[in-house]
């Protein structure tokens, strides 16, 4: 792919990266990423993948934008209440970059559409707010080899990994960190917990750079290491994850006891 004129003076930053250039960024504008719920994660992985020149960006969220998402969903804005949180985020998309498709599923994530949704991606990233969405995304994910960059979040605090147990060992998958979903009252939701907004932007980033690092090949994959982020402390903290060979996913399971609430 040859990069027009105007797309080297949109992606001039990275251009001059030896780590991506104009081989990088022509493979940045032919992948495909599903980003799942359009969220306080999905707010600034939309934004930043879009600004990078990701070429085609596919969203599920079946919600609609309310007033009180607008505290950290910065991809929503005010005129926008009421609005398809997918219409929204298509507009917000658009004003950063017109160059970058699109596709957008109103749906929710069931057992039934999850493969078909993720058949036609390189990737997903999953930014979803229940642990339902995040095993059904694990399994499908897991059967059809591609990489899953997941994050999650507490009111002060998030984490994020790669996922690619199709490479086998060494590589685990979530069910190998989190075997069954914790106890509902264990890990209420941000409209119960409430959640420092800024937050969302954090690790939203976060997961940004991951799914860019996945895409151009470079740097160290949190693949089999979840990445934890501490607000209050300010404090980052890397875990390994081993694959466990009892999984009931990907063969390979270990039992944290922080497990993110979601997407906020």
């Amino acid at each position: 792919m040859e990069l027009t004129e105007a797309q080297f003076h949109r992606y001039a930053r990275h251009l001059i990266l030896e780590e991506v250039g104009e081989e990088g960024q022509a493979r940045l504008l032919a992948a495909r990423v599903l980003v799942v719920g359009a969220g306080g994660l999905g707010s600034p992985l939309l934004l930043y993948l879009a600004a990078a020149g990701v070429g085609t960006l596919g969203i599920v969220d079946h919600d609609r934008v309310d007033l009180t998402n607008l505290q950290r969903q910065i991809v929503h804005a005010t005129p926008r209440i009421g609005m398809a949180k997918v219409e929204s985020a298509r507009e917000a998309v658009a004003a950063v970059n017109p160059e970058i498709r699109l596709e957008t599923h109103g749906v929710e994530v069931t057992a039934a559409n999850a493969a078909a949704l993720i058949g036609g991606y390189d990737l997903v990233a999953d930014g979803s707010d229940n642990f339902r969405t995040r095993y059904l995304l694990t399994e499908a994910c897991l059967a059809a080899q591609k990489p899953l960059v997941a994050a999650a979040l507490a009111p002060f605090d998030g984490q994020i990994s790669t996922f690619k147990p199709y490479l086998g060992a060494g590589h685990p998958c979530y069910r190998c960190l989190f075997r069954e979903p914790p106890p509902a009252d264990l890990v209420p939701r941000c409209e119960t917990a409430g959640i420092l907004g800024a937050v969302a932007g954090v690790m939203g980033t976060l997961q940004a750079v991951e799914v860019l690092k996945e895409l151009l090949g470079i740097g160290e994959s949190l693949d089999g290491t979840l990445l934890m982020y501490d607000a209050l402390r300010a404090a980052f903290h890397r875990v390994a994850v081993p694959k466990d060979p009892d999984c009931p996913s990907c063969g390979g399971s270990t039992s944290l006891s922080l497990a993110g609430r979601g997407s906020g």
